[in-house]
């Protein structure tokens, strides 16, 4: 038996298409950071949801306390804006799962629409269908990933349709999310300034735009390696703030 997990706050504009595609599986917790929204109303139409909440912690500690609530030891994790496919969801269900494996499947990420195959987001792959048993999800607050430990990986064929970007507001909000907790995490481990954010940032918009041809995107690749390289120079740039000394260390 497979429990699904997903982690929320105020997704009512996907959370119902998610919850559709995985009301087969036996179980789905979804862990709520504190909705205002009819995230939790949505939830309670499905009788396979069952409903828990905490503190945001970052993303990696969340999947894990998600996978703590699962009764189930094979867990599937998807994100709030992660919507199975019917191919995928069967794919998975046939499985003869194996605890010495892990299990990986393509994303097909969509932004205005259009099914991006430009700016490093496709091809895109992620492991996350594992059992509870032997392995978990890094600690890390943001680019948490199921770790390996190795165990070997099965590729799946089926695709999730990943709606992560939705209009300009969720770029802007994420930018702000992930370079705060990119500052967070680093902040005793690394040094950066504004030189270096800017760099990064130059050299993350050539990347996009120019390496993983961005510019065949139209609109799409030039806003996506733009985003791309904004969240990047704010990443350091609030890396040099959060790793200076303390107001009391200056004195």
């Amino acid at each position: 038996m497979i429990t699904v997990t997903i982690l929320t706050k105020n997704n009512e504009e996907t959370l119902g298409s998610v919850l559709e595609s995985v009301k087969d599986f036996d179980e789905v917790v979804l862990l709520d950071t504190g909705s205002t929204d009819t995230t939790l109303e949505l939830a309670q139409i499905y009788p396979n949801v069952k409903v828990f909440h905490s503190p945001f912690t970052g993303f990696g500690p969340l999947h894990n306390l998600a996978a703590y609530h699962a009764t189930n030891d094979w867990i599937l994790s998807i994100d709030s804006d992660e919507v199975l496919t019917p191919e995928l969801a069967q794919e998975i269900l046939s499985l003869q799962l194996d605890s010495k494996k892990v299990y990986s499947f393509p994303f097909n990420n969509y932004f205005n629409g259009k099914h991006i195959k430009w700016c490093g987001w496709y091809p895109d792959r992620h492991i996350r269908l594992y059992s509870k048993k032997v392995t978990s999800f890094t600690d890390d607050k943001v680019h948490e990933k199921v770790q390996i430990n190795g165990l070997s990986e099965i590729k799946l064929n089926s695709p999730v349709k990943h709606y992560s970007y939705r209009s300009i507001s969720d770029f802007l909000r994420k930018m702000e999310t992930y370079s705060n907790l990119f500052a967070e995490q680093n902040a005793q481990t690394k040094k950066s300034s504004l030189s270096k954010a800017l760099l990064h940032g130059g050299f993350a918009f050539i990347k996009s735009y120019v390496m993983k041809r961005g510019f065949l995107g139209g609109k799409e690749g030039y806003i996506i390696s733009l985003y791309n390289a904004q969240t990047t120079f704010y990443k350091y740039l609030k890396l040099a703030y959060a790793s200076r000394p303390s107001l009391s260390q200056d004195r």
